[in-house]
């Protein structure tokens, strides 16, 4: 019921090359503690006579109206944390199943049509890693278009691998052995160019593969994608009020702030601590979030400071490593209980209650 007891149970049942590559951060990791002591900083002040018997936990998003204000977080090695090895589609049933929705992957087991399959009244988004080639990203985005998928979340922090020892120690990188490139090996722009074919096996993408994994992006960049695309477009990694506000004026539709849970680069703030500047900076657009998110008292606490919309990783991750889609279920419906009885016993009858003037800093006598 804990996050510590299900990170212990995960790393027994996860291998060890996967729970290393999940549970990692970059450097010695700092950055990755600081963003879960963060919340530890920060109190809700209880408010009595309210007469909060109901809440209302749903919100407005993308034209759509949320059950809560959760979304899955984009994992790349989703796919390998399930026991059947397809943990992808694992997890967009469990999403579905709780009306919780989900950021895909670009790095998934299962090709991105497969997974939107499962969607049914519940939206997905699908995440991009965009490549140094143009016509290779704009083949992904059109993908996603065709299959359904309601917004592109292009994730900005991760056009290379940061610092990881952990897995630099045991040369772990999945992607290098063959593992999570489907949606590259099923593209026909990729296939066209890379020389796969059907008779090759996932090891043999991997050179190209390699070759054009990451661009780093500039604000022309953005004006490209804001034009390859109508669908909603999510900008993930933006820690700084100007990034977010120039965004915007760049036809960003959300802005997804994030320091990729301290697994990109060690050193850095804590994301909760960058939250409020970027919300204020957004002014009326969409704010997206996560690192750290631990329990339901951080949902409340991040949705207290700005975030429209909290994102969940590694915790429903070792859900799935322990229990496939039930595992994931269960994961969910505990962080929102908690949310839900946080906000109840503490007097918040709706998101709107929950502003900054609701938190305090808590004492570290």
């Amino acid at each position: 019921m804990t996050y510590p007891e299900l990170e212990a149970r995960a790393s027994s049942a996860m291998p060890p090359s996967v729970w290393n590559y999940v549970a990692c951060g970059a450097g010695d990791e700092r950055t990755q503690d600081a963003n879960v002591a963060a919340f530890a900083g920060w109190g809700l002040m209880p408010r009595m006579l309210v007469g909060a018997t109901e809440r209302d936990l749903s919100v407005e998003l993308f034209g759509t109206r949320w059950a809560a204000p959760v979304f899955l977080a984009p994992i790349g090695v989703t796919g390998l944390c399930a026991p059947d090895g397809h943990g992808d589609v694992e997890a967009v049933r469990a999403a579905d199943k709780t009306g919780v929705p989900m950021c895909v992957s670009t790095l998934a087991e299962d090709p991105l049509e497969t997974v939107a399959a499962e969607f049914t009244e519940t939206p997905g988004f699908f995440q991009l890693y965009c490549p140094t080639d143009r016509d290779i990203a704009e083949s992904l985005v059109r993908r996603a278009e065709a299959a359904g998928y309601a917004g592109i979340v292009v994730t900005l922090d991760t056009w290379l691998p940061g610092w990881r020892p952990r897995d630099l120690r045991t040369a772990n990188f999945p992607q290098l052995r063959g593992h999570c490139l489907i949606n590259y090996t099923t593209d026909p722009v990729f296939r066209e160019k890379s020389g796969f074919t059907e008779g090759s096996s996932q090891r043999d993408a991997v050179p190209f593969w390699a070759s054009i994994f990451g661009r780093s992006l500039t604000w022309d960049d953005l004006v490209w994608l804001r034009e390859l695309t109508k669908l909603p477009l999510i900008l993930k990694g933006i820690c700084h009020p100007d990034d977010a506000r120039r965004a915007i004026d760049y036809g960003a539709d959300a802005i997804y702030c994030s320091n990729h849970g301290g697994r990109q680069a060690n050193g850095g703030l804590p994301a909760l601590d960058c939250l409020p500047a970027v919300r204020e900076a957004a002014g009326d657009v969409p704010v997206l979030f996560d690192s750290g998110i631990r329990s339901g008292a951080d949902v409340v606490k991040a949705l207290a400071l700005g975030a429209t919309a909290v994102g969940i990783g590694r915790p429903y991750v070792y859900g799935l490593a322990l229990g496939g889609t039930a595992g994931v279920v269960h994961v969910l419906r505990s962080l929102l209980a908690e949310t839900d009885l946080i906000m109840a016993v503490d007097g918040y009858r709706s998101l709107a209650d929950l502003t900054p003037e609701a938190m305090r800093r808590v004492s570290t006598r």
